[in-house]
């Protein structure tokens, strides 16, 4: 299984790590670490010699509750640091973490190589269109409702079939629109209660039958720090052990803060396969 990004194709039979880089003011983990260049700079040269494959820059919280900025908001954030990023580092590959197709046209011109949309294209009619035009690999993710109000009662009668048949649909769309590099993310914590999360992790391997690459996203989220009574700074450890689990049950990318912590588990689950 493999994806086309900027003309390099990238194996995913290994699985890779995606680094998180956000540049928002109110992330719920790393909010206003990153404002200035060298901050920005240093912490992404950090990810990439420890293994990412790639970094995902995000401009607009989408954590619960997060604000709502404007579309020029976002743009100002986001358009200078993957000029900046590009411009350091000629090879990096960056997805932008983003749901507006606008945002996703100017950050490709920038430079960016892949589009990783929270809604699935659901929150802008034009982003399937945008990105079949563009000829990006996009990461469609699963959430119910929007950041302001996912959490306020999440339900579904059963959320993994209702998932697989979400993202068949979406897919199906997307193959229409002659996309080729099509990545699923059911969206752990985006519009899920507790519940939800663990079947869905426990359940993962059930998307396989998709046929498109899985990526997942867990690292440091209330998922993991609520139940244990911990704090997202405090996460660490229960990110490794999920990380590790989404990994034996068929994950093909890893959105982490923590890259060399990631890149160990993806070390660990390969040995364990080795016959």
């Amino acid at each position: 299984m493999t994806i086309n990004c900027k003309g390099k194709l990238i194996d995913l039979s290994t699985p890779k790590v995606m680094g998180i880089l956000n540049i928002t003011p109110d992330s719920f983990y790393d909010g206003g670490k990153y404002k200035d260049e060298n901050a920005i700079v240093q912490q992404v040269e950090k990810m990439l010699s420890e293994g990412a494959t790639f970094i995902d820059v995000g401009a607009y919280s989408s954590r619960p509750g997060a604000a709502h900025i404007s579309e020029e908001e976002e743009l100002k954030r986001i358009v200078p640091v993957i000029e900046l990023l590009v411009n350091k580092f000629p090879d990096i590959l960056i997805s932008v973490d983003t749901f507006r197709s606008g945002v996703a046209r100017e950050t490709i011109k920038a430079g960016a190589a892949m589009i990783n949309d929270i809604s699935g294209g659901n929150m802008d009619e034009h982003m399937f269109a945008t990105v079949a035009a563009l000829k990006v690999p996009y990461i469609a993710m699963h959430m119910q409702g929007t950041p302001q109000n996912m959490q306020q009662d999440p339900s579904y009668t059963n959320i993994t079939t209702e998932l697989v048949k979400f993202f068949s649909e979406k897919l199906n769309q997307l193959h229409q629109l002659q996309l080729a590099d099509v990545i699923i993310d059911v969206g752990f914590g985006f519009g899920k209660t507790v519940e939800h999360n663990y079947q869905l992790l426990r359940e993962l391997d059930f998307f396989k039958n998709l046929d498109a690459p899985i990526l997942v996203g867990v690292s440091r989220k209330s998922m993991l720090y609520k139940p244990l009574e911990i704090t997202p700074q405090d996460a660490l450890n229960a990110t490794t052990a999920a990380n590790t689990i989404a990994l034996m049950n068929g994950a093909h990318i890893l959105r982490v803060h923590d890259v060399k912590e990631a890149m160990e588990s993806v070390k660990v689950v390969e040995l364990l396969a080795k016959k």
